[in-house]
């Protein structure tokens, strides 16, 4: 069985072909993360989620759709719409039972709207992603966190919420016990194996793509959150500047097993072996842990048995 904790499939891309995606998927026993980026997709993450036994939505804005912005990537390129977080509205999505998250929620320095400046933008984001904490505290939800060209921001913000703690949490209990999520106990240790000082508050949550370097990896690992990886593991290093990847790769092999996820962010991202796929699609996160087990010398089956185990310790909306 497979588990895709990130992927797309409302989107607009697979209009024309989402069954045959979704028959793919099903014979291969995939369980799917669908996750939103905004209204319109959150609603359709839901509906689709509701269809299909193993399927699972999460819920919340992108931090690209802060502002009405053209947003160009590698495979497609977009108009993002104006939006801010619609608590009301997301609280409608949320009584569905197949929301297991929130997000895709965070901070975004690479795609920045003309006319707007790094500050306006980071006052905007950071508004907006402690709006989104605040909602997922009180759903006991776990975040699906977005950080792109923007961890020292992203990581200062997260100390200074844990910091804060208290006051951004409620009291009620997940389902498996534990504090209040995303801010809980989880009784890990910290990487370097010691206890962490501040009575063991943690983030509950993902980094979602993650694809910084060690010393951040660690800092977010500190805070009790697990990193997610996509199809970028196994692309070669460019020639030109082979560091960024070589840094992902040393990340791979240092960071706990138990706190590594597996996705594909469909309709992006397709691995190797699928580059240039548009759209790609969730069974490709195959390729995924196939290079995990690879970098961290398991058979492909132990590396999946792990991650599906590590999915559903954070994700405990899957039934």
């Amino acid at each position: 069985m497979l588990l895709d904790t990130h992927c797309h499939l409302q989107f607009n891309g697979y209009d024309k072909n989402r069954e045959e995606v979704i028959e793919r998927c099903n014979q291969k026993r995939m369980i799917l993360n669908i996750v939103g980026t905004q209204k319109d997709t959150s609603k359709k993450a839901v509906e689709l989620a509701e269809k299909y036994d193993n399927y699972y939505a999460t819920i919340g804005t992108h931090p690209i759709h802060l502002f009405a912005s053209r947003v160009d990537e590698e495979e497609s390129s977009f108009v993002s719409h104006e939006e801010s977080f619609d608590e009301e509205y997301y609280t409608e999505l949320a009584k569905s039972k197949k929301v297991i998250g929130v997000g895709e929620t965070g901070l975004d320095l690479f795609h920045l709207p003309e006319g707007k400046s790094i500050k306006e933008v980071l006052e905007k984001q950071k508004e907006v992603f402690i709006a989104h904490i605040n909602f997922a505290a009180k759903h006991n939800l776990p975040l699906v966190i977005h950080c792109r060209s923007a961890h020292d921001e992203m990581i200062k913000l997260l100390q200074s919420v844990i910091a804060r703690s208290p006051n951004l949490i409620g009291t009620t209990s997940s389902r498996h016990g534990g504090i209040s999520v995303p801010l809980q106990s989880t009784g890990q240790r910290d990487s370097d194996g010691s206890k962490d000082p501040r009575n063991d508050r943690k983030i509950h949550g993902v980094m979602h793509c993650f694809a910084g370097d060690w010393e951040q990896a660690k800092q977010y690992l500190d805070m009790g959150l697990y990193l997610g990886f996509t199809g970028v593991v196994t692309f070669p290093p460019k020639k030109t500047d082979p560091k960024p990847q070589n840094d992902l790769l040393e990340v791979l092999l240092k960071v706990p097993l138990d706190r590594i996820l597996v996705e594909t962010d469909v309709p992006y991202l397709a691995p190797q072996k699928y580059r240039g796929t548009f759209p790609s699609e969730p069974w490709m996160v195959e390729e995924v842990v196939k290079k995990i087990a690879e970098i961290r010398q398991k058979t492909v089956e132990e590396i999946n048995q792990i991650v599906l185990e590590n999915a559903l310790n954070l994700f405990t909306g899957i039934d």
